[in-house]
């Protein structure tokens, strides 16, 4: 029996993610890639995102932020077209705080600017949307250009260096076996397929770091109004608790999406809890000292009696901090490991990495969608320019260009998140008086706090 012939490409994406997507669309819009011959192999059914509908008081949990970088980059790639933007929320504020001194920063433009007077959209610091909704729209805009041949639902079998033939030399070409017995041979293979990369392990590329033995609680939450200031000026809040922060981001109405960063075992225990108990967790996580949050994670139930009555004993200004939850949308609460990698590489011989599968970032800072999207706006433009002069789009040399570009640039917002968590979790001792300064003193200090928030932004 003869083997499968192997089908050439000049380019193959692993993985239909928001990565994986963004660099195809970005591709195929341009007009000095639109000819090259794309592939994308994604495991699930890409039919289930395409056709993605929740009614409007319902929200995934799995919701990202987007920078106005990130958004304005979509919008290039006619993709932010096929948003539904009435599920996108954007906010224009983030309070942050000190869970032990109280001490305080906001991050808004008009303080960082010294600008007060400012048009509504340049207000805005990120907008909230689920992460469905922008893969839906991804890939109506990937129907819309066409030229994509795409193998969903199909796993990648194994990866391997094809040969020198008679016709045709693929000894440093990527040739991916699929489930269904097909063979690619990639010119280029980027591994927009998370974590555990298989194209990362296939190209030998080592990832470091480590875990943080902490666990991210998310879920759909419901406040009793939309907001201090109502609709038109969301507001987002977190607050540094020694167990890790606890975050919650607006969503449209009265709706947000809540990010706890928290131990293993009180992870659990949220997840144990019921609707009722869970949300007391929540408006104390808010409100109350972190030893009373710590007792409360030890009480098996009775959380909605605990919390009125240490609220009683407690000081806090109510305009500061979130409106009281009053729900959890059923069905919402999970949790997942938090860990710090990165790849010592993006690039191999006609190999790339993005997104989780470059690196992996705490979410304290909102960061992980915002850095893969930029790493496939640099991965296109260093694709454009290798098609533009007419180099090989796969060799190391034609790749280096976007390595340069994005592993300085995560690695130190990685050093700078890691180095977040490490100093808000210390509970106790002189770090706290000097912790408290540093962050009174930026938000006292305009250009600074500009400065934080351009770089968190992506602009310059």
């Amino acid at each position: 029996m003869s083997a499968p012939p192997v089908d050439e490409t000049s380019s193959k994406v692993e993985g239909g993610g928001p990565a994986g997507l963004s660099l195809l669309t970005a591709l195929r819009a341009s007009r000095v890639t639109s000819n090259l011959k794309i592939a994308l192999v994604e495991g699930n059914d890409l039919d289930c995102s395409r056709n993605w509908k929740l009614p409007p008081d319902k929200y995934s949990n799995r919701a990202s932020s987007l920078t106005p970088s990130s958004v304005a980059f979509l919008e290039e790639i006619g993709a932010w077209k096929h948003i539904q933007h009435g599920r996108v929320q954007p906010y224009t504020e983030m309070q942050v705080w000190d869970g032990v001194s109280d001490s305080r920063i906001s991050f808004d433009w008009p303080s960082a600017s010294g600008v007060p007077q400012r048009s509504a959209q340049q207000k805005i610091i990120a907008y909230m949307t689920e992460n469905l909704n922008l893969t839906s729209a991804l890939l109506s805009r990937l129907d819309e250009l066409g030229g994509v041949s795409v193998f969903d639902q199909t796993r990648v079998d194994g990866i391997e260096l094809g040969s020198d033939t008679e016709s045709l030399d693929l000894s440093s070409w990527p040739i991916v076996q699929l489930s269904s017995g097909q063979k690619l041979a990639a010119r280029l293979l980027v591994g927009a397929d998370g974590f555990n990369s298989p194209v990362r392990t296939f190209a030998g590329i080592a990832s470091r770091g480590w875990d943080y033995q902490r666990h991210g609680v998310v879920a759909t939450v419901r406040t009793e109004g939309d907001g201090w200031r109502g609709k038109e000026e969301k507001v987002a809040y977190q607050r540094f608790l020694p167990s890790g922060p606890v975050a919650l981001l607006p969503l449209p109405g009265n709706y947000s999406t809540l990010v706890w960063s928290t131990l293993p075992e009180y992870a659990a225990h949220l997840k144990s809890l019921s609707s009722k108990e869970f949300v007391a967790m929540v408006n104390a996580a808010f409100r109350l000292s972190p030893i009373d949050i710590a007792y409360m994670h030890t009480q098996p139930n009775g959380q909605v009696d605990e919390l009125a009555w240490r609220e009683r004993h407690t000081k806090y200004d109510v305009q500061l901090i979130p409106q009281r939850i009053v729900d959890v949308q059923e069905g919402s609460i999970a949790s997942f490991p938090l860990r710090m990698r990165h790849a010592d590489t993006y690039t191999g011989e006609r190999v790339s990495l993005t997104g989780d599968a470059a690196h992996t970032i705490h979410p304290l800072a909102g960061q992980g969608l915002n850095q893969g999207q930029g790493d496939v706006q640099s991965l296109a433009r260093t694709i454009e320019y290798a098609v533009e002069h007419g180099q090989d789009i796969g060799t190391h040399m034609s790749l280096e260009a976007y390595n340069s570009d994005r592993w300085n640039t995560n690695n130190r917002l990685l050093g700078l998140v890691d180095k977040l968590h490490k100093l808000y979790s210390v509970g106790s001792g002189p770090l706290i008086p000097l912790r408290s300064w540093g962050l009174s003193a930026v938000n006292a200090m305009g250009p600074l706090k500009g400065f934080f928030m351009k770089q968190a932004a992506g602009t310059r």
